[in-house]
């Protein structure tokens, strides 16, 4: 989840093709701890009614074992930078990918719902540093020319990560006749779903052994004869390794280690630019996107979809992101970052405010009616799609641009935690609220997607355009 912001194109003192290749190829390796993120992150999706039956619970102990894995990703991403600093990008992936794939192994062979929580809360430690450490390496193994196309590699994979968990849930559903607790050699369909994240978490593991640590890392440890090694595989040709050299010790010097005190001000608590930062975090996630990459195999049965149809849609809604995203990372720089939030925040009140008239409806044998159940698919496929193309990579860009030098690291831990607060809020809380009232439930998401639109006129800058400098 990066910045997508704007590069010069390329000059004749670019990395030649050649390097290129390489380079996309080392992106791509540490991308994949993305792809597990997404992955890892909307795997669930498809084990959830199966582990509600398995294990006889009702919705808020099945919402505390669907959102237990944020307290593992909220401490996973605090804890990443200082790990990474201490041993190395490299051994930050690998740690990262060994406890995927324990996370992996643990989920598909639970013994009993608490222990089916604990390697939750393991496979959301591995996403909270995975979320840390690829963009931060993206970004230090790049060439400056190709370091905003490079650093969206991130976010490309997160989606595509939540797309191909999809459909991976989908095939094993139609392996087992459609029924999720159906037999597929020896175990239940939902554990193969939650145990299938053992390949690529293994992949992820064996492509860092085949990429070079961080050249930053490696001359704040002293390494710096394989430092200039690492910066000969990704600069441009014929470039001084002595002055990049000089140029990275130069800026890790003059780095001022932001802290907590640094983002307080003297009447609200926080700097306004920090409750700001905060506000933004906090409302990508209050419009409730994180239910249909949870729940939304789930909320399609209790409308009356059978399980396969119900998979399906689910990775439909998928696919939308992705494009979605395509969307945001060929605009954001052409558009701005404000009208894109704005056309977003529109988009999703009204196809939220669909969603809400749909499910009002009463259910006929256990179904909606068909013109209230096709608004409800379609306007949930377009409130995925406004908020991909807006709100799902502006949220980033913003946090990544708006803060002035002095506190941007601090700042942007604490609008990161706010971001994982407000995930666990709204993960925790669905299952009650729906079986309370869905259609108002609904509501509530529509109000807070509403109410984004003032905040984002009245208190959010452009940043388009401007120097890291220039904010604050």
């Amino acid at each position: 989840m990066t910045s997508t912001a704007q590069v010069p194109p390329p000059s004749g003192r670019a990395a030649q093709p050649e390097h290129i290749g390489h380079i996309i190829f080392i992106t791509a390796a540490a991308a994949m701890g993305g792809f597990l993120f997404g992955y890892d992150s909307s795997v669930i999706n498809g084990a959830v009614e199966a582990i509600r039956d398995r294990y006889d619970i009702g919705s808020a102990a099945l919402a505390q074992v669907i959102a237990i894995a944020l307290i593992g990703c909220a401490i996973g991403a605090a804890t990443a930078g200082r790990i990474a600093d201490r041993i190395g990008r490299i051994r930050c992936m690998q740690i990262s990918a060994g406890l995927f794939t324990i996370s992996a192994v643990g989920s598909a062979l639970p013994f009993d719902i608490y222990d089916l929580a604990f390697w939750r809360v393991i496979g959301g430690f591995a996403i909270g540093m995975a979320s840390v450490i690829g963009p931060a390496y993206i970004a230090e193994v790049s060439p400056a020319a190709y370091r905003g196309r490079l650093g969206s590699f991130q976010q490309a994979a997160i989606v595509i990560g939540i797309a191909i968990s999809q459909l991976v849930n989908y095939g094993i559903l139609q392996l087992a006749d459609g029924d999720q607790r159906g037999r597929i050699a020896g175990l239940e369909a939902w554990q193969w779903m939650l145990g299938v994240m053992v390949v690529p978490a293994l992949l992820y593991g064996l492509l860092s052994f085949a990429i070079p640590e961080s050249p930053r890392f490696l001359i704040s440890v002293g390494r710096v004869d394989r430092a200039k090694e690492v910066l000969a595989e990704v600069e441009s040709e014929g470039v001084d390794l002595d002055a990049r050299v000089a140029e990275i010790e130069h800026a890790m010097h003059r780095e001022h280690k932001s802290t907590f005190k640094d983002l307080m001000g003297s009447r609200f608590g926080f700097l306004p630019i920090v409750w700001i930062g905060i506000g933004l975090s906090v409302f990508q996630q209050l419009v409730g996107i994180n239910v249909a990459f949870y729940y939304s195999a789930t909320l399609w049965q209790s409308v009356g979809i059978d399980p396969s149809g119900s998979f399906f849609y689910s990775f439909t809604t998928s696919i939308v992101n992705i494009i979605g995203t395509v969307i945001a990372m060929v605009l954001v720089d052409r558009v701005g970052r404000k009208p894109l939030a704005l056309t977003g925040s529109i988009g999703m009140a009204v196809a939220l405010a669909f969603e809400a008239w749909a499910f009002s409806a009463k259910l006929v044998d256990g179904k909606l009616p068909n013109t209230e159940g096709t608004v409800a698919l379609v306007a949930a496929h377009v409130f995925v799609l406004f908020f991909a193309l807006s709100w799902g990579v502006i949220v980033w860009v913003f946090l990544g641009e708006m803060f002035p030098n002095r506190i941007r690291a601090a700042a942007l831990g604490v609008a990161a935690s706010a971001q994982w607060i407000a995930n666990w809020a709204i993960t925790a809380s669905f299952p009650s609220l729906a079986d309370w009232n869905l259609s108002g439930t609904y509501v509530i998401y529509a109000c807070f997607a509403t109410l984004s639109i003032p905040f984002v006129v009245l208190f959010v800058k452009e940043t388009k355009g401007k120097t890291l400098e220039e904010m604050g």
